[in-house]
């Protein structure tokens, strides 16, 4: 999943930012209004995190522009007022939730799962493509009964591929999905991340080609023998 952080306390920015990609979300950092209009025009991000106050474009503004373009997104408004009237405001123009600063990371980390749910209300709790499955909430992946054990990015690209089943994903759609913009990967780290996944596939019990290649055009989930399951909340 990937998240937009606005935020204009470059100190608050980098803590915010550290502690989500320690849950495993990819995190891209602005630091005004403006540049966070650029950056949502520029990527598809699973949700925003918004300061109200803000320079060139404070967040309200923001929101409200978004919203009037038609981004759907989740936007979860962070700030150090803490009236009725502000938050009215905010969910008035658009924003899906609102928490005051200072605020638990343990409370901002399940606002966002509760709006990633919301924002996306097709998603089962638990991801299945017949015997493997992937706990979202736990970050825990298994083939039947036995655990798999997985490197962040390597999580981030099997959930991705979860998610989409039989979509063909692009080398280009992971890389926007699972690195930050100041961290691209090598040309080559893709195949080898998919190398891996497979390889710990099937040692799990799994067939190697659980994950295939479609030539020239990227990865997706094989159907050959699979199913892919949906649970129902």
């Amino acid at each position: 999943m990937r998240i937009l952080l606005v935020e204009d306390d470059v100190c608050l920015a980098e803590t915010l930012a550290a502690a989500l990609s320690e849950q495993l979300y990819v995190v891209d950092v602005v630091h005004d209004g403006e540049a966070g209009w650029h950056q949502a025009k520029t990527l598809n991000y699973d949700l925003l995190l918004l300061d109200v106050m803000l320079p060139q474009l404070d967040g309200i503004s923001l929101c409200q522009r978004l919203r009037s373009q038609s981004y759907n997104l989740p936007i979860l408004m962070l700030t150090a007022c803490n009236t009725i009237h502000d938050e009215i405001n905010a969910l008035d123009v658009g924003a899906d939730d609102y928490i005051v600063k200072p605020f638990e990371l343990q409370k901002l980390f399940a606002r966002i799962r509760a709006l990633l749910r919301r924002g996306c209300v097709t998603s089962p709790p638990i991801l299945k493509w017949g015997d493997l499955r992937l706990n979202p909430s736990t970050y825990e992946v298994s083939y039947g009964e036995t655990p798999i054990y997985v490197t962040p990015k390597e999580y981030g690209i099997l959930e991705l591929l979860l998610r989409n089943g039989r979509r063909v994903l692009s080398r280009r759609a992971i890389v926007e999905h699972i690195w930050t913009l100041e961290s691209p990967p090598e040309e080559n780290t893709i195949k080898v991340h998919i190398r891996s996944l497979r390889q710990k596939i099937k040692a799990a019990g799994a067939t190697e080609d659980l994950i295939e290649t479609v030539r020239s055009m990227g990865y997706r989930l094989n159907q050959l023998n699979y199913n892919r399951e949906v649970n129902n909340f």
